[in-house]
This record gives C-alpha cells, structure tokens and sequence, in this order.
C-alpha cells in the first residue's frame, strides 16, 4: 500500500499483518500524488519491489472540499491529487500490469470515482481555477468526473492495443471515511462543515463503502464497467452497476482529457493509441 506518512504507514502495515495472515502480507511505498516527483518515485519501487509485476492497482486515494491550494506541481489540489496523480501512477505502472496479465486472468486498474462526479464540469481550458471563482465542491465533482472519464478512455485504449488488462470504475455511496474531517483539518471551509453531521447520519460503514472496489478488484466484471451501492440513489446497498453522468460518458471529453493529463503531467500515454479526434 501506498502512504504519505511513514510512521502511519508502518502502523498501517502492522495491522494488516495482525488482521490477515502474518508477517509479509503487506508492505508499504511513501507516495505524495500531490507531488509528481513522488510519483514517479514510487512507482519506480513499485516495479522494483514488486519484480515488475501488478496484478491489481486500486487507485483510492483523495482529498477534498478544502480551501483553494496546490500541489507541489503548482496544479489545483483536488484535480492534481485526484485525478493527475493517480493517472501518472497508472501509466508509470503500466508494464508491470501489463506483464503480471494474461488474456484468463488479467491485471486491473480500479479508479476510484464518487456520486460527486455528476455535479461537476469539466473546464479543459481552466483545470487549476486561474479565471473562475474557486468553488471547492464543484472542484471536487470536476476530479471525480475526471476519474470516470480517465478510467473509460484508459479501457477504450486498452482495448484496441490488445492488452491484457482491466480498467474498472467504482464509487462507494456515501461511506463514514474521514474525508471531509480531513478537510475540516485543512481548512475549515463552510461546505465542509455543513457536510459532515448529514454524511454522518447517512453513511455506510467502511466496510459496506468498499465493496464496490472489492467487486471491480476480484469479482467477475468486465473493463469498462462502472460499479457502485445500488440501492436508492446510491448511497449504500450491495455493490452493482452504477449510473455515469452525461458527461461521464462523452468519449471526445475522455480523449482531450487523456492528452490533457499527458501535457500537465510530463508522463508518456500507455497505451498512447488513437486520439479523439478519431472517433467522431
């Protein structure tokens, strides 16, 4: 597992060890994706520790509803961390997936999404709030619509490469997590605030919150897919078919993102076949 913190992380690793099966069942890799140095840095280690192989990589992690910031790359916090971060990750990590695979079982990349994609848009020509008024719920929806749209074109490319691995999206509901506490802690926003007693009273356990990951991880699923809770709206319930946005689906906005996220993040494409241009 991947951590920012190296006595939390060793912590970490100690209780996955007592909660599984012993000793050597978990290790840890520092990783800010707030910080493509970072990045690249740990997925380097991971193919060196791993001996070039992944068999699944779940990319979880998030920040959000904070105060305007940036990463240490100089992009929007929540879009950088959210969605650039973790794409640089997938393609450095690429070859180690792609050897790991093979057409009976294959790697997979899980994105983690959220219902909030389906309040944000996507502005190409504005990702880091230079001319816009920072709205941090609508920065939040923007990553996430990011991650499901990310996680489509990486299958669509998948796909005509031939390659022998999975690109799967899923979304928890709402989940008691510590994300908007962590916001709170960085900032303090309103929005937060006013968040945090409904998503209390609301939420699903962790441990219900993560089956939709589980299902895209292990479970019989195809790439492409996009799972999440499927009772009323959402929110909790067993882990199935979930519904994208519009604008979840619009495969040109995919494409320019893809290049996009190339652009802003200096990383090489994998697979780097047919632009968006291709498929009007």
């Amino acid at each position: 597992m991947t951590v920012r913190d190296a006595e939390r992380g060793a912590a970490a690793v100690e209780q996955v060890r007592a909660g599984i099966d012993g000793p050597g069942s978990a290790e840890s890799v520092l990783l800010d994706l707030a910080d493509l140095a970072s990045v690249r840095a740990a997925a380097a280690e991971i193919r060196d520790r791993s001996g070039d192989r992944v068999d699944v990589l779940v990319n979880n992690a998030a920040v959000s509803l904070g105060p305007h910031a940036r990463t240490r790359d100089g992009f929007e916090l929540q879009f950088g961390t959210n969605h650039l971060g973790p794409a640089a990750l997938t393609w450095l990590l690429m070859p180690a997936l792609r050897a790991a695979g093979n057409p009976d079982q294959p790697a997979r990349v899980v994105t983690t999404s959220s219902l909030a994609h389906r309040t944000g848009g996507l502005d190409l020509t504005d990702l880091n709030w230079e001319r816009r008024r920072y709205s941090p719920t609508r920065a939040y929806g923007a990553s996430k619509l990011a991650n499901v749209l990310f996680s489509a074109e990486l299958d669509r490319r998948l796909r005509l490469d031939g390659d022998p691995v999975l690109s799967i999206a899923a979304h928890p509901g709402l989940t008691a997590s510590d994300l908007l506490n962590n916001a709170l802690a960085r900032g303090n926003t309103w929005k937060a605030r006013v968040l945090v007693l409904p998503d209390r009273w609301v939420s699903q356990p962790v441990a219900a919150g993560i089956r939709p990951q589980l299902l895209a991880a292990t479970g019989p699923v195809r790439g492409g897919d996009y799972l999440g809770p499927t009772g009323p709206f959402e929110i909790r319930g067993p882990a199935g078919p979930a519904h994208r946005s519009a604008a979840a689906q619009d495969p040109v906005l995919a494409g320019e993102l893809w290049q996009a996220t190339a652009t802003a993040t200096g990383v090489t494409p994998d697979p780097g076949l047919r632009p968006a241009a291709s498929r009007r």
